[in-house]
């Protein structure tokens, strides 16, 4: 059975970024009627909070992306002190104690001899009786030792992978304050809990490697993996200084619906087009991973809302019948609002501006060649309230009155009716109103 994993750190809210990673193994996971693990990586208890862990389920349940079971690290340090001694017992694992300052000139002086920053090995050379007295100095760190071959598999999203093993520092899996780190974790996990497919950032692809020396030293099996590219900003900058300004949480309190952001995640950077989806079931049904490329893939945040509109604008009334009446819109016109005006919002919050300007009469837009036509028209209107004759009988007795016709007519009367210059067609409009424009 299919089995797929998203594995977050609760130090922090989710980006997009993360969401990328997230939707990807959701999508693996229920297109093949697999199983979808939710794995916080809480094994700092100093970064990671109950807030953060919290924020993430909330994300993902806003997204729709629900999942089969949900794990924290923090509650499995004991398995992987076992792994760790079972690398131990095979020659696997050593102590290390170079401190970073020291492990820092070690890369300088590499890096000035025109020779790889990799990590020289040197703890192996140590007796016991020289580990003895550095312990007494310092915590020990303790590192894999990989076989130093090639290491290759075929990438779902990248193809023929081959990193050759003498040029990757061996990996530290736990500090010396004894904090276990994701490396050792994740395959831990991974193997356990019989993870099949793994899609993460491409910046991944190194610490895979190291991965899967480790899950065949424990005697595991290795999952499929597949690296995504990371995203830029959409002149092709690095994202990650902005990713603070693109948490899921604050793309909701924009009013970007959900099904936009997971319509453009699903697609971006794939060679379909990004087309929008209404349903979980559709984004399943159209997702390829092989369609995806290994270039860096632009976001950009404005291309959200052109989907977020569309996708409101086919939404019957029964989708926004609570949030319409939260704006205190009579049961009477309700239904006749939100078809009036759900083509002209962008976002679900727009709709009280425009119950605003029907409840409470709009600051009428007057262009100043218009001053006098719109006095005219104003004092022409009829008293409330509107029915649908209202705005043709209106518009035809100032046409008559003025001489004014088309363009020249209609829009300084929208304007001066709604306060904008774009909007629904007023013969809707009119009925609805429960004040008349204000003429500051």
């Amino acid at each position: 059975m299919t089995v797929t994993r998203f594995a977050p750190s609760p130090t922090g809210y989710l980006h997009v970024g993360n969401l990328r990673t997230a939707l990807f193994n959701w999508l693996i996971a229920r297109k093949a009627g697999g199983t979808f693990i939710l794995r916080l990586d809480d094994t700092d208890p100093e970064r990671s909070k109950q807030e953060y862990a919290d924020a993430i389920q909330e994300d993902l349940e806003w997204l729709g992306l629900g999942w089969d079971r949900i794990e924290k690290q923090s509650a499995r340090l004991d398995r992987y002190v076992a792994a760790a001694d079972d690398l131990r017992a095979r020659g696997r694992f050593y102590e290390c104690f170079e401190t970073p300052t020291e492990l820092d000139l070690k890369r300088k002086k590499q890096l000035n001899m025109g020779r790889p920053p990799v990590y020289d090995r040197a703890a192996l050379k140590l007796t016991e009786a020289e580990k003895d007295a550095l312990r007494a100095e310092r915590p020990g760190h303790w590192r894999f030792l990989l076989d130093q071959q090639r290491i290759e598999w075929q990438d779902g999203i990248l193809g023929d992978i081959s990193i050759d093993a003498a040029s990757v520092s061996d990996p530290v899996l736990i500090r010396g304050d004894g904090q276990v780190l994701y490396t050792l974790a994740s395959v831990v996990d991974d193997t356990d809990m019989g993870v099949t497919d793994v899609v993460r950032g491409s910046d991944h692809v190194t610490n895979t490697a190291t991965q899967i020396q480790i899950i065949e030293a424990l005697g595991g099996d290795v999952p499929a993996f597949a690296h995504h590219s990371l995203l830029t900003g959409p002149q092709g900058e690095p994202l990650s200084k902005r990713l603070g300004t693109l948490s899921l949480r604050d793309l909701r309190a924009q009013g970007v619906e959900p099904m936009a952001l997971l319509s453009l995640m699903a697609r971006l950077g794939s060679s379909d087009p990004v087309e929008l989806r209404t349903s979980h079931q559709e984004l399943i049904d159209g997702f390829d991973l092989s369609h995806f490329g290994a270039a860096p893939t632009k976001f950009d945040v404005e291309d959200l809302l052109p989907l977020t509109a569309r996708y409101l604008h086919a939404l019957p009334y029964s989708a926004v019948a609570d949030e319409v009446a939260a704006l205190g819109v009579p049961d009477a016109l309700a239904e006749r609002f939100w078809n009036m005006v759900r083509e002209n919002v962008t976002t679900r919050g727009d709709m009280a501006g425009w119950w605003a300007i029907l409840w409470q009469g709009a600051d009428a837009l007057v262009e100043p060649e218009d001053t006098e036509f719109v006095r005219i028209a104003l004092a022409m209107l009829p008293d409330l309230p509107f029915d649908e004759t209202t705005w043709a009988g209106w518009s035809g007795a100032v046409s008559a009155a003025t001489g004014r016709k088309g363009k020249a007519l209609f829009m300084p009367l929208r304007k001066a009716l709604t306060g904008r210059a774009r909007g629904p067609e007023l013969a809707e409009f009119m009925p609805l109103m429960q004040a008349k424009p204000v003429v500051r």
